[in-house]
C-alpha cells in the first residue's frame, strides 16, 4: 500500500476518532511489534459506542454496572476492528497508545513504547468474524510497509497471567495464512511446532 494511505501515523482506511490517551514514543523508536487485544463493553455485548467512549474518556460510568469497574481508567489503542469489519483509529502509530500496560516481550519491557495496539471487538474465548480477520490482515500488511513491524502477538503473550486476550477463540492459524508473504509474522511460539 502506498504512502498515501498514511499521513502522520494516521491510516486513511480507518475512521479517525482522536483519543487524548497517548504519549510520545522514546526517541528514534519506531514500532516493530503488533499486540492484539479483544474488547467488548459491556463484556459479550457488541455494537454501540461504549468502546469509543472509553478510549476518549467519555464513558458514562453509570450506564452499566460493569462500567463501574473501569471508573477513572485512561486507556487507548491505536486501532479497533469492529465485528462488521469497520476499522477505527484512536492514536497515530507514531505515538505511544496505552494498551498493553505492564508488559514484556523477548526481554524488552514496556511494549507500549515499541508496539501498535489493535483491539478486536470480541470476547476472550469466543470466535471472531471473517470480516475482522480480513481487515486485520490488510491492516498489518500496510503497517509493515509503513513501520518496521516484524512480529504479531497477543496481549496474553506480553502479559501472561495478567491478561488472556484475544483468547482461545482467536484463530492464529487463520491470521498466519492471511499474512503469507508479509514481513510481519506471528511469533513462532504462537503457532507451535510445524
Amino acid at each position: 500500500m502506498s504512502e498515501v494511505a498514511w499521513q502522520a501515523g494516521w491510516y486513511a482506511a480507518a475512521r479517525r476518532i482522536d483519543s487524548p490517551n497517548f504519549g510520545p514514543r522514546p526517541p528514534q523508536l519506531d514500532p516493530s511489534l503488533v499486540v492484539l487485544h479483544s474488547i467488548s463493553l459491556p463484556p459479550g455485548q457488541y455494537g454501540g459506542d461504549a468502546i469509543e467512549r472509553l478510549f476518549t474518556n467519555r464513558l458514562d460510568w453509570d450506564a452499566h454496572p460493569y462500567f463501574q469497574t473501569l471508573r477513572g481508567l485512561e486507556v487507548s489503542s491505536h486501532f479497533l476492528v469492529r465485528r462488521d469489519g469497520e476499522l477505527l483509529q484512536f492514536v497515530a502509530t507514531t505515538k505511544r497508545a496505552w494498551h498493553a500496560g505492564r508488559s514484556c516481550w523477548r526481554g524488552r519491557d514496556n511494549c507500549n513504547d515499541w508496539s501498535v495496539g489493535i483491539e478486536l471487538e470480541g470476547l476472550e474465548g469466543e470466535c471472531f468474524e471473517t470480516y475482522q480477520y480480513e481487515v486485520l490482515a490488510t491492516l498489518i500488511r500496510s503497517l509493515s510497509q509503513h513501520h518496521p513491524i516484524r512480529e504479531v502477538v497477543g496481549h496474553e503473550h506480553v502479559a501472561p497471567g495478567r491478561k488472556a486476550d484475544p483468547g482461545a477463540g482467536f484463530d492464529w492459524a487463520r491470521l498466519h495464512a492471511g499474512l503469507a508473504g508479509c514481513s510481519a509474522q506471528l511469533a513462532p511460539e504462537i503457532l507451535g511446532p510445524s
